[in-house]
């Protein structure tokens, strides 16, 4: 089973001014579906600190996957998926397209989300949005991939005769 993180993002969760609903969310989803939640963190919506903390656990091998709730919308102090970005040495466009249309299934405002998912070094990061309704629908999707996700990043696989 893949080592999960969870990275909340919000100014007010981390000024203690709101309880946050998403991190303790995606930590309980995944632990029940046997993944082992390694580290949890809430930070605000500064750029640096969420670049900071993701490189954090990238690169000190905390966990398999990353996964961020809030700051994914369309305000300005959204930028987890700029901070996402900011530390990816490759994207993973198709999870993003996979969250949002199962997101569109539930509702048209899934459209405006800006999440993304990307790698770094051995370590899958992807952004969920902060409501805990999306968080839900996003775990639907998360779930049955993270098991392969970590696996391939752990290490060579052989894919057949001639693979490289």
């Amino acid at each position: 089973m893949a080592r999960i993180a969870v990275l909340t993002v919000s100014d007010r969760g981390a000024a203690g001014e709101r309880e946050d609903l998403g991190g303790p969310l995606i930590a309980e989803l995944a632990a029940a579906a046997g993944h082992a939640v390694a580290a949890r963190a809430i930070v605000p919506d500064e750029l640096e600190q969420i670049a900071g903390q993701l490189r954090a656990w990238a690169d000190g091998g905390v966990a398999d996957v990353v996964i961020t709730t809030g700051g994914t919308g369309l305000t300005p102090r959204d930028v987890t998926p700029e901070a996402t970005r900011s530390v990816a040495e490759r994207e993973v466009p198709g999870i993003a397209v996979a969250l949002v249309a199962n997101g569109l299934q539930y509702t048209p405002f899934a459209a405006l989300t800006r999440g993304v998912a990307v790698t770094r070094g051995r370590t899958l990061i992807v952004n969920l949005p902060g409501n805990p309704k999306a968080v839900r629908e996003g775990m639907e999707v998360l779930l049955p991939l993270l098991n392969h996700a970590a696996e391939l990043l752990a290490g060579p696989v052989e894919h057949g005769p001639g693979a490289g």
